[in-house]
């Protein structure tokens, strides 16, 4: 039986799923990364510790399958995460991680130009990054720009200079006119280091000889472009939709709806994506999870679970958040958080936050319809909150939808089912041709 390998990269481990032709998990492993360095607003990680892990698990991987059935293999990563290279892919300097800060000026450069659809706006963006790295001649040493996605991609089948949509968005790449557009000029964009893009799920290539021997991987195993590592979870749960959502309820509150159309706000942040030719429509909170860690331990949040009353409302109405400010539902950068008053029974408290945190996803939800996304029919959850059965029904009552915890979240199931759906393309449309 054909045998889909995905593979994801985060910022301190990489994990790799193998699934069947069925979708059907039939390996499951992990290895840890070393965490990125950090000087201030300066965040870079080496390259060669995400090549390390993707070689670790690929290896213990195909101990726990029949290598020779491996017949396509995708990557997800960080989104906005850059690495410039020479003509041969070597890194010339360590990558500039998604979280990283630094490029604040070419962030400012960038927004007096940029169409308000741009996802490369704010020195996260990759567009941001390379600027900072032209504005100091780096550039000059080299041949491409790439994300962390593309790397590994193309260290797997030798060809560097290719991207995936996703990925190239916040380097500057329009997806509604599919090409690079002409305002890149304006902030003197580096062109000729900008990679070729594909649509996730297109084939880059066959995997390089010498892996084969080392994994006893066929030679025709394809290297399929892969995504995001937000969107490579998005796909893990299976929604396709128009108007199905996903909401991952990790450290902050990230919301997804598939729509027909596009939908752009940069005041929010705002953007879509093409996916599997429909739109994936986002935005994402200060608040989630890491709120809920600043009162109590997990211990604490574990034991009064039990205890909460999900349909009794406290009318606590808090907003809570990690820290001040706030762009998505609310565009609001002083924003402070609301968790007061505090009553005195901890339980009480704890659903008045869960309260609070469902009614930032209910209001970013009615944010993505007034901009033109459908309102949710149906929503997936995802992340550690997922496993609350008491917050799930708590936010139900207030959505008003049902709402499903995935059988699947994680990225790398995502990013194998994107192998699969690329390797069968190829293939039928090869016989097509034939």
């Amino acid at each position: 039986m054909a045998i889909y390998i995905g593979i994801d990269l985060g910022t301190s481990g990489c994990r790799a799923i193998a699934i069947d032709e069925n979708a059907v998990v039939r390996a499951k492993v992990s290895t840890s990364v070393p965490l990125p360095l950090r000087k201030a607003n300066h965040i870079e990680q080496e390259p060669e510790v995400w090549w390390q892990a993707t070689q670790r698990v690929l290896k213990d991987i195909s101990n726990q399958i029949n290598p020779s059935d491996v017949k396509a293999i995708a990557v997800d990563g960080t989104s906005g995460t850059l690495v410039l290279c020479d003509k041969q892919g070597r890194p010339l300097q360590p990558a500039i991680m998604y979280n990283d800060a630094r490029a604040a000026e070419q962030a400012t450069r960038i927004k007096q130009y940029a169409l308000k659809r741009s996802a490369a706006q704010g020195p996260a963006s990759a567009l941001a990054k390379l600027l900072w790295y032209q504005d100091r001649q780096i550039t000059q040493r080299a041949a491409f720009a790439l994300h962390q996605t593309d790397w590994v991609s193309a260290q797997l089948c030798g060809r560097f200079g290719i991207s995936d949509i996703n990925n190239a968005l916040k380097l500057g790449y329009d997806p509604v006119a599919m090409e690079w557009p002409e305002w890149l000029d304006k902030v003197k964009t580096p062109r000729h280091l900008l990679p070729r893009v594909v649509k996730a799920g297109s084939i880059m290539g066959t995997i390089r000889f010498e892996l084969t021997e080392r994994f006893n991987f066929p030679i025709t195993t394809q290297i399929i472009a892969g995504t995001t590592d937000s969107t490579a979870s998005f796909l893990a749960t299976g929604a396709s939709q128009a108007g199905e959502a996903v909401t991952s309820l990790g450290s902050t509150l990230v919301l997804k709806v598939l729509a027909k159309e596009p939908v752009f706000d940069p005041r929010y942040g705002v953007y879509s994506q093409p996916i599997n030719g429909q739109w994936l429509v986002g935005g994402a909170s200060n608040t989630g999870g890491a709120v809920l860690l600043k009162y109590f331990t997990q211990e604490q949040l574990d034991e009064m679970t039990s205890q909460l009353k999900p349909a009794v409302s406290t009318d606590l109405e808090y907003y809570p958040l990690f820290s001040d400010g706030e762009r998505f539902p609310i565009n609001d950068p002083k924003l402070k958080s609301k968790t007061l008053p505090r009553p005195p029974d901890d339980v009480e408290f704890f659903q008045g936050l869960l309260e609070g945190i469902a009614s930032i996803e209910q209001q970013g939800y009615e944010r993505l319809a007034e901009l033109g996304a459908p309102f949710p029919t149906k929503i997936y959850t995802t992340g550690g909150g997922a496993r609350n059965e008491a917050w799930t029904m708590i936010r139900s009552l207030m959505l008003g939808i049902p709402i499903t915890v995935s059988g699947h979240t994680e990225a790398a199931y995502g990013s194998a089912l994107l192998a699969r759906k690329g390797s069968i393309n190829v293939t039928a449309n090869l016989k097509s041709f034939l």
